[in-house]
């Protein structure tokens, strides 16, 4: 992308790199998706007069396959949508607008940013 002097990365970073998520311990989850966002964020200054965008989107929880069908993350499920102010998990397909827009040519002029899609989770 630098050699061609164009392109976007999105990286996949977390509301985990946003807040303490409780009540499963994961500091290093934790630390390495605040590390994502700090790395998106520094790569987009470096890059930016290349001409190469960096971005990332941070989900909060997600009902993936993986994860509702692990028997045990349930009491967590449970948990996590009792603390959500929307009361559910977001789906994977609500993530994919916004990665569509990141991607295309709309967003020529975003760069940087770190996309919190949470249903309000982080808010608190």
């Amino acid at each position: 992308m630098l050699k061609q002097g164009y392109g976007s990365i999105i990286n996949t970073a977390s509301m985990s790199g946003h807040i303490v998520n409780v009540p499963q311990p994961q500091c290093a989850y934790n630390a390495s998706k605040a590390g994502v966002i700090l790395l998106t964020k520094s790569l987009a200054i470096e890059w930016a007069k290349k001409g190469v965008r960096v971005n990332c989107i941070s989900p909060g929880y997600i009902g993936t396959e993986l994860i509702m069908n692990a028997p045990h993350l349930k009491p967590l499920i449970e948990q996590w949508n009792g603390m959500a102010p929307m009361g559910r998990m977001g789906k994977p397909e609500e993530l994919q607008s916004i990665l569509v827009y990141l991607a295309g040519d709309s967003s020529t002029f975003t760069t940087g940013s770190d996309i919190v899609v949470d249903g309000a989770f982080t808010c608190f």
